[in-house]
């Protein structure tokens, strides 16, 4: 083997090397828990189509709190696949927000919700949207538009903490709120087509299309807090 060739072996074996640690590594963080927000920074979070995080949104006794309107969506740096996530949400009196996963962060969509589905935070009470809809799949724990959540009274109300949990593994999905499973449903094939074509996103090119993206907490324009967010890649 002449220089030349060694010099171009040697190059190959350290890509081959790197990859293969880089590649363990993700493989390593697979099955652990990760924390996405400590209750003290908003490491690994910006707004929405944003280089840094909007001031609309605070930190406030170990929770991040969208305290006024224009803080756009909170999205996290990091895209996901299948995860199962954990966090706590607040809503305030009559307010609206959400959870939205495998958001495609793209400058060809207006905001998160065009490609990402949503799990509602809702004041099921007092805000009009949880009389929207199709037998109450507007309301909070409900994969939005598409499936109403299986117990409404699992949910806490405005002002209280409500716990949640999404799973999404294999194609298939959970909603969870305050330790009870209230939605289950497909994340592709002709079962995900349907809904999507018996919902409000039919005619959004890229909605629910992506098996991977970045996670977002919606900015509605009402006061609403999360904390005790946490991530499991799976």
């Amino acid at each position: 083997m002449n220089f030349t060739n060694w010099k171009a072996f040697g190059k190959a074996s350290v890509i081959a090397l790197a990859t293969l640690a880089f590649s363990n590594d993700a493989e390593a963080q697979k099955g652990k828990w990760v924390t996405l927000f400590d209750g003290k920074n908003l490491n690994g979070w910006h707004s929405w189509q944003q280089d840094k995080v909007l001031p609309q949104w605070k930190i406030e006794d170990g929770a991040v709190v969208l305290a006024e309107k224009g803080g756009k969506d909170l999205v996290t740096d990091k895209e996901y696949g299948d995860f199962e996530l954990e966090l706590e949400w607040k809503i305030a009196e009559g307010g609206n927000s959400g959870i939205i996963y495998h958001v495609v962060e793209d400058k060809k969509y207006c905001c998160p919700y065009s490609t990402g589905p949503e799990i509602q935070v809702l004041d099921d009470v007092k805000h009009p949207d949880s009389k929207a809809g199709k037998a109450g799949n507007h309301k909070s724990g409900s994969l939005y538009d598409m499936i109403p959540a299986s117990d409404f009274t699992a949910v806490k109300p405005a002002g209280e903490w409500n716990k949640a949990k999404i799973v999404i593994k294999g194609g298939k999905g959970e909603s969870w709120l305050n330790g009870k499973k209230v939605v289950e449903f497909p994340t592709q094939g002709a079962e995900w087509d349907k809904l999507v074509a018996n919902s409000k996103f039919k005619t959004w090119q890229g909605f629910g299309a992506s098996p991977k993206g970045k996670i977002a907490l919606q900015d509605h324009g009402d006061k609403v807090s999360y904390r005790n967010i946490r991530i499991k890649e799976l």
